[in-house]
């Protein structure tokens, strides 16, 4: 009888804001699961969505215009071709030599854009990445995936075009085989 009453009485012992605050804990972990959830079922950003702005930060020697970092709404005129790589990607590797050859291409006219995005990596390998391939326009570190995050995206390479306007125009998910490949994806968007 006195072990009944004893465990009666630890049951009631956890006050009230406690329980409360318990309860709380897990509805918000929940929400944040369901969060989660919803973000991943949504996929990449479609052609179509207007890309919102963000900064990245760029690597020494790699710089824009000489600024250590490139915000998109100062781009917005320009054609902005955004490539998610990383030194341990053997499919970045394949396509590297492309991307570089379609900016040099483009560089002197000033209408298109590359920055290339490291994903996941350590500044002294993404730099001997760019040497390696001989990378020259502007690239720096995701920081946080918060930018990998914004375009929502699964896997590296992939490769975002975005027209004068801000807006998505096409998703590359994978390499490039050719330097013609995304000059057909740019062309028709610095037509007037």
């Amino acid at each position: 009888m006195e072990t009944m009453q004893a465990e009666q009485t630890s049951k009631r012992t956890i006050p009230l804001w406690a329980q409360v605050l318990i309860w709380g804990g897990l509805l918000g972990l929940l929400a944040v699961l369901a969060w989660g959830l919803v973000r991943a079922q949504q996929g990449t950003v479609q052609p179509g969505d207007t890309i919102p702005d963000f900064t990245l930060p760029l690597f020494s020697g790699y710089e824009y215009n000489g600024q250590s970092e490139v915000h998109l709404s100062e781009l917005r005129g320009k054609v902005v071709v955004i490539n998610f790589w990383a030194s341990w990607c053997k499919p970045c590797e394949q396509e590297a030599a492309e991307l570089e050859s379609a900016w040099r291409h483009y560089r002197e006219s000033g209408d298109v854009v590359f920055l290339g995005a490291d994903y996941v990596d350590t500044e002294p390998e993404a730099r001997q990445y760019l040497r390696r391939f001989d990378i020259t326009y502007p690239n720096g570190p995701d920081k946080g995936t918060k930018i990998s995050q914004l375009f929502r995206i699964k896997g590296v390479p992939e490769t975002y075009f975005i027209d004068r306007q801000g807006v998505l125009r096409y998703v590359q998910i994978g390499p490039f085989r050719s330097e013609d490949e995304i000059r057909a994806i740019i062309d028709p968007l610095l037509a007037p």
